[in-house]
């Protein structure tokens, strides 16, 4: 008979290195990014030591048990629902004093917690000395000490979760008044929170809305509510900020007897990385790099060379002068039926258009996309971009933590309506959803149409400014026409960091691999619709019916095919219209036009999937019909501008 599985839960703040610590453990990867919100599912991976075997789950950061955002409510529904075996609660070493909160609200669940301190190495580099031993005796848990990123000590977290068994549930007693309260609430308690008695008890008091709502069905609730009433304490005051309070306390004392940190002159040089921390997220000076950033990132590596080089020489040197004739050739060479040779090699065949859109074209584009993604994502450059954004996204009712989907939008749409779970309220994550949905790019789409445009700057500067005015006006109206409010910001602020060349590469390996697989299946699907749609005359139906609206917008009939494809992926009528332009069939002023309809059209079937799930139906049509009558408004618009004349210092080079 098979050992039961041991369930083990990472549970920590956000970009604490959970992730590090999941791939040391399972050999599984998990993305590692030096920003908070990476994690937004749950990652499962297995391992086994001394003849167990564990199953670890990868959780969203969690800042407290009493979750705010839907990351944390993710977590706390873990913990409640699946009752884990043992929690290690990661947390960054340097950030101690902080993070002992959501420690011990872990103890008062009842489960055995291992505190694992995380990212030690910097924890000496600022001279901070723990006593590891000390710290253990106070708390009565297993304290480990750890550097996920380089490796160290994670023998000894592996031998620490593996030693579960011995580890008893503990809990730190809180002020005598609070501990009297508790003590009468959890002898009214008889339904199932998901945590013992104690922790159910604090959730009360403190006005945790999921563990209120079970407590209203007690049968003793009448009693419950009469002796949270009677608690010794002023009614102005917060119960939930007096029990922040008293286990405050209780870590003030924890942390004087644990931590001492060396003179000034003993500890590491910090080098320049504390000054760029500070100038990233300053507008006199923090802007000045974000457009050295864009500049560098997307124009010239994301566009130039990506969009540019790579996908020039391997559409151009390789599929079309190389392997579409040999695959032609043994297509007609060894099968007879002329519809099948045209299913496969024809001019929407499922390798000359499908294979070679994704794998010529798409690829390239977002690999480089996703490396200098990778780089931002490890120095630590993104939260001080948030911190720097955020009195731009009040004016659109968000705040700075929206800059984490809408930046990841410009790899994938998809991942980023799935990201926009981290923003605290609905308002903030429907907002999010259909301004990325709107206006953002995903990583082929921008290629495509930098490469394009990137040998008319006036071009650029055009098709870049309409979007921000679009994105502006209607974050604008949307914030106007959406009720509710908008959150406080706050996020983790790591240093920032070199980032390490093999993880770099092996997070962009990653998603390249994800990306293509995902693309793929959906690219041969499209091509074989169009080709069946040539051979019925639907597609030639449909241009036709859509060439007058082509018109309005001043592109040629043959336009209306790449938004054809756009209704399958974006990236595919990206592609559409890379070839239109490698055609020479549309002009400087068709592309601005063109590339400013395609970037604001529809979300890709992907995308429009998770909108479905994460906003609802109703919600999700809604959106694409307003984007869909958006685009041709504005591409109308557009058109009629530059055809007009009227913005002169820019259009007259274009028109």
């Amino acid at each position: 008979m098979r050992a039961p599985v041991i369930k083990v839960v990472l549970v920590g703040s956000p970009n604490v290195g959970k992730s590090a610590i999941f791939n040391h453990l399972t050999g599984r990867y998990a993305a590692v990014s030096n920003y908070p919100g990476t994690s937004v599912d749950i990652a499962v991976g297995q391992f086994s030591c001394n003849g167990h075997r564990f199953e670890v789950m990868d959780t969203p950061g969690l800042y407290s048990l009493i979750p705010l955002t839907e990351e944390e409510r993710v977590t706390r529904l873990l913990l409640a629902k699946r009752r884990p075996d043992v929690i290690v609660h990661v947390v960054d070493a340097k950030n101690l004093k902080r993070m002992l909160n959501l420690t011990m609200q872990l103890l008062d669940t009842g489960i055995p917690v291992i505190l694992n301190l995380n990212i030690m190495d910097e924890a000496r580099q600022i001279g901070m000395m723990i006593d590891i031993v000390r710290l253990e005796q106070l708390l009565g848990i297993p304290v480990v000490a750890t550097a996920a990123v380089s490796g160290t000590g994670m023998g000894a977290l592996t031998k620490a979760i593996s030693q579960y068994q011995v580890i008893k549930p503990v809990f730190i007693p809180l002020n005598e008044q609070i501990e009297r309260s508790v003590a009468g609430i959890s002898a009214l308690l008889s339904r199932n929170y998901g945590f013992d008695q104690r922790s159910a008890s604090l959730l009360i008091l403190q006005g945790d809305e999921s563990a209120v709502a079970v407590a209203q069905t007690e049968a003793a609730w009448p009693d419950i509510a009469a002796a949270i009433k009677q608690l010794p304490f002023r009614p102005d005051h917060n119960l939930g900020a007096l029990v922040a309070a008293a286990r405050q306390d209780i870590i003030d004392k924890l942390i004087a007897q644990t931590v001492v940190y060396a003179p000034p002159g003993c500890r590491e040089r910090k080098g320049l990385a504390p000054w760029l921390g500070k100038v990233t997220r300053k507008p006199l000076t923090g802007i000045p790099i974000l457009c050295i950033v864009l500049y560098c990132g997307l124009y010239q590596f994301v566009g130039k060379f990506g969009a540019g080089y790579l996908v020039d020489y391997i559409n151009n040197c390789v599929f079309i002068p190389i392997l579409i004739p040999v695959a032609q050739g043994a297509v007609n060479a060894w099968i007879p039926w002329e519809w099948l040779r045209s299913l496969l090699v024809g001019d929407y065949g499922v390798f000359t258009m499908g294979f070679r859109y994704a794998a010529a074209i798409i690829l390239p584009i977002v690999g480089t996309f996703f490396l200098a993604f990778a780089v931002l994502e490890d120095t630590g450059y993104l939260p001080r971009l948030a911190m720097l954004a955020d009195s731009v996204f009040r004016y659109f009712g968000l705040n700075g933590r929206a800059v984490i989907p809408l930046t990841l939008g410009l790899g994938c749409g998809t991942m980023a309506v799935m990201v926009t779970r981290t923003l605290e309220t609905k308002r903030e994550r429907l907002l999010a959803t259909f301004l990325l949905s709107l206006t953002i790019p995903c990583s082929a789409q921008l290629g495509v149409v930098l490469a394009l445009l990137s040998h008319n700057p006036a071009a650029v500067i055009l098709w870049s400014g309409y979007l921000l005015l679009i994105f502006a006006v209607a974050g604008r109206l949307s914030t106007r026409l959406v009720p509710g409010h908008r959150s406080a910001f706050y996020m983790e602020l790591p240093p920032l960091r070199l980032p390490l060349i093999r993880n770099v590469i092996k997070k962009a390996s990653t998603r390249m691999t994800w990306y293509f697989r995902e693309i793929l299946p959906v690219f041969v699907a499209a091509s074989a619709v169009l080709w069946a749609g040539d051979r019925s005359g639907i597609l030639a139906a449909l241009i036709q019916y859509l060439q007058p609206v082509m018109g309005l917008i001043g592109l040629p009939p043959a336009a209306a095919q790449a938004f054809l494809l756009g209704f399958f992926r974006r990236d595919y009528g990206a592609a559409g219209l890379y070839d239109l332009a490698a055609a020479g069939r549309l002009t400087d002023m068709q592309l601005v036009v063109a590339a400013v309809a395609l970037t604001l059209f529809v979300p890709c079937v992907a995308q429009f999937a998770v909108m479905v799930k994460e906003r609802g139906p109703i919600t999700a049509c809604i959106m694409v019909a307003l984007i869909i009558m958006i685009t041709f408004i504005a591409a109308t618009f557009i058109h009629q501008l530059l055809q007009l004349g009227l913005v002169l210092g820019l259009a007259g080079g274009i028109v």
